[in-house]
């Protein structure tokens, strides 16, 4: 566990469905901690060359969670890194027990209003649509999922700015350091 590691060493795994600026908020997190920062998913696709979902298209799912668990066993070799991953793959077999072995996963959410305005915003027309709007909810339900699971520490970000997201999982990322000593 991670109790074992010294802190410095610690991953920190950040998660959930924040919206758009959800990569860009990881980057800043990294930035302000100090560590490099990985995006599981960008890790991919630049593995295969195609978009995940291409991949998925293309190759099939069994092929796509078998790179994502290259990547994954790849990331866990890692040390006091910012670590971005999808809760749709972290949740994939014991992608999180494993991550959880280097470092504290932090899942920002936002509440149900604010995820369909914003699943609005980012499908436009195609919202409207029963079938993509189905295909949508339900991609985020799975990935909404992760917040149920032993040890993910959650944070609500609803109606936080981004500086304000920012500053909250630093001080969560300190409290477990002061936690585990």
């Amino acid at each position: 566990m991670t109790d074992f590691l010294p802190f410095s060493y610690r991953n920190l795994i950040v998660t959930g469905y924040i919206g758009p600026n959800q990569l860009a908020l990881a980057r800043h997190i990294a930035s302000h901690l100090r560590m490099p920062f990985v995006n599981v998913e960008t890790e991919i696709a630049d593995r295969v060359g195609l978009p995940v979902d291409q991949i998925r298209d293309y190759y099939g799912e069994t092929r796509l969670k078998s790179i994502e668990a290259e990547i994954v066993s790849e990331a866990m070799l890692r040390r006091g890194s910012v670590i971005y991953i999808s809760g749709r793959t972290l949740v994939h077999t014991d992608h999180l027990t494993r991550l959880q072995s280097t470092g504290p996963v932090i899942c920002l959410v936002i509440g149900l209003d604010a995820m369909l305005h914003r699943l609005h915003i980012n499908m436009g027309a195609r919202y409207h649509d029963p079938y993509e709007r189905a295909l949508a909810l339900g991609g985020l339900t799975r990935e909404w999922a992760i917040r149920d699971y032993d040890g993910v520490h959650v944070l609500d970000t609803t109606d936080l700015a981004e500086a304000v997201i920012i500053e909250q999982v630093l001080e969560r990322w300190h409290e477990l350091a002061i936690e585990r000593g």
